[in-house]
């Protein structure tokens, strides 16, 4: 049986961003194996825009009564949507920005979070209509943040796809890879490492 996995990077210095290394760690061993199909979307080099009113309204429409423009609009919700249906594992390789994630990859993710599609409201609060996936979080930071307050990254990311309905997530940490080469070099060997399991795990 094929395992689809859909891998999302969002670093802005392309090949020399480490959390794009993550993500090459996982493609490679992914890509090694027969039974694992990979589709992969760079959300810097295909940047989504900022979420504005028009495009939020027209999802308010019926898709019948669209306009031109609303069609165009909604078709870059709906094709993320569709590509992240597709898909049985959701990777995402995220480095920390001023303590959150990238602008580009929280725009991507205001384009899956709708609701009425991966989401419903309830009288018992919001429920993830998106099942039966997991996540695995690659996580690369210049300093240490994992455990601490200043770590408001993972809860958010763990919450956003909460809301979605993914629970089962898994997040492999490179830390301090700013704080000297012996420690950059522990930390991505024991990530990729860790990266290493969870492929075989598929």
């Amino acid at each position: 049986m094929t395992t689809r996995a859909l891998v999302i990077t969002s670093s802005i210095l392309a090949e020399n961003g480490q959390s794009n290394a993550l993500a090459n760690r996982f493609l490679a061993q992914a890509n090694a194996r027969n039974d694992i199909d990979v589709t992969q979307r760079d959300v810097v080099k295909t940047s989504l825009p900022h979420l504005d009113i028009s495009e939020l309204g027209a999802w308010q429409v019926a898709a019948a009564e669209r306009t031109a423009e609303q069609q165009a609009l909604a078709a870059r919700s709906d094709e993320l949507l569709a590509e992240l249906r597709a898909n049985d594992v959701l990777v995402i390789a995220v480095p920390m920005y001023n303590l959150g994630i990238p602008s580009q990859l929280k725009a991507w993710f205001d384009r899956v979070l709708r609701a009425g599609e991966t989401f419903r409201y309830t009288e018992n609060g919001p429920q993830g209509l998106v099942e039966g996936k997991r996540a695995i979080i690659l996580a690369a930071r210049g300093g240490q943040y994992a455990g601490t307050e200043f770590d408001s990254q993972t809860p958010h990311l763990k919450a956003m796809l909460g809301l979605m309905g993914i629970k089962d997530t898994h997040v492999v940490y490179a830390e301090g890879l700013n704080m000297g080469d012996q420690q950059r070099e522990a930390a991505l060997k024991e990530a990729f490492q860790a990266i290493d399991q969870l492929v075989e795990g598929l």
